[in-house]
């Protein structure tokens, strides 16, 4: 019988923290966010987002398919923390680092770690929303450039922020149920029971 290592196991947790922000792209050719009232989040996500819809163009990011393969849309939301962006704007010696310069949808405060949030990680919103993490968003050179067009005495971002960005950039993520989220509300955070699969 072939050794089986044991399997490690973390249990899931809950916890709450607090919408600060709400973003969305004016223009689906635009990366930059701009702040808004509120979002309602149907199940393709925010209408006329860039990030909008149940389908998107594969990417280097999926370097499995073909570039521009039609495949599920797992990116229909970028989630960030104040806490992560502070440090991001720390490690870049800048003052600010705005969500909406690197195309945030929604502002957290008050969840450890964002950033490292798992897969399948759910967000419960007072109207009913549920967010859906799909995965870590890696950060990438459209973010630092976007950064350099606010900071133009500092062309090293572009390059130097996929670095500095690393496991703070956020989590992308899909809507599982439709609803209205807004600065000020309460969001209850389940992190699922984890596995490590052994090799």
């Amino acid at each position: 019988m072939l050794f089986e290592p044991e399997i490690a196991v973390v249990s899931g947790r809950k916890f709450e923290g607090r919408v600060v922000g709400v973003l969305a792209t004016t223009d689906p050719a635009d990366f930059d966010t701009q702040p808004v009232e509120f979002l309602d989040l149907g199940l393709e996500g925010v209408a006329g987002d860039r990030h909008h819809g149940f389908v998107r163009a594969s990417s280097s990011r999926e370097p499995w398919h073909p570039r521009g393969t039609s495949v599920r849309n797992d990116r229909q939301l970028s989630l960030l923390s104040v806490e992560d962006l502070a440090e991001i704007s720390r490690r870049l010696n800048v003052a600010d680092t705005a969500a909406g310069w690197i195309g945030g949808n929604i502002v957290f405060e008050g969840i450890p770690r964002l950033s490292w949030l798992p897969r399948g990680t759910r967000l419960f919103f007072s109207s009913g929303a549920v967010v859906y993490v799909e995965d870590q968003n890696g950060p990438c050179r459209i973010a630092g450039r976007a950064i350099v067009r606010r900071i133009p005495d500092r062309p090293d971002i572009e390059l130097g922020f996929p670095k500095e960005a690393k496991g703070l950039r956020g989590v992308v993520a899909s809507v599982e149920r439709a609803g209205q989220v807004k600065p000020g509300d309460v969001v209850k955070v389940m992190v699922p029971e984890q596995w490590i699969y052994p090799a």
